[in-house]
């Protein structure tokens, strides 16, 4: 089997990402629609992860003061705890890293703090609701 992480650039890349965030975040979380989807999307770099050519995880990533806030990270649920995630969140770094940004943060919903400890981030907020699921912000 084959996980490759790229940037989403064409326009099925970018469907195969908001697909992936819709099927997570809208249907699975019960996120409202307006707020998944933002004004920000239109600016931020999408990563989608690949399995044999299928597409089963995805991040965006915006630049902000010189450092990389990683966003709207998901792994389709029949895919979670292989490992994708792992792999989506190292690719990103690096390809952030070749930019000079070596500095990275992100809201995790909180169960997922563990996860995001695993990879060297540390929480750096008090717990907050954002779309009525608890996150804290996490840097790296």
């Amino acid at each position: 089997m084959t996980f490759q992480v790229i940037q989403a650039q064409t326009d099925k890349e970018i469907a195969d990402a908001l697909s992936i965030r819709n099927q997570v975040f809208i249907e699975e979380q019960g996120v409202d629609p307006k707020i998944e989807h933002d004004q920000y999307d239109a600016e931020a770099i999408h990563f989608v992860g690949y399995l044999n050519q299928e597409p089963i995880a995805v991040a965006r990533v915006r630049i902000i003061d010189h450092k990389g806030k990683i966003q709207r990270v998901a792994v389709l649920k029949s895919y979670r705890n292989k490992g994708y995630g792992k792999k989506l969140i190292l690719a990103i770094e690096s390809f952030l890293s070749e930019k000079q940004i070596s500095s990275f943060y992100l809201n995790a919903q909180s169960q997922v703090i563990e996860f995001y400890q695993s990879l060297g981030y540390t929480v750096s907020s008090e717990p907050f609701y954002e779309a009525n699921i608890q996150h804290v912000t996490m840097a790296k």
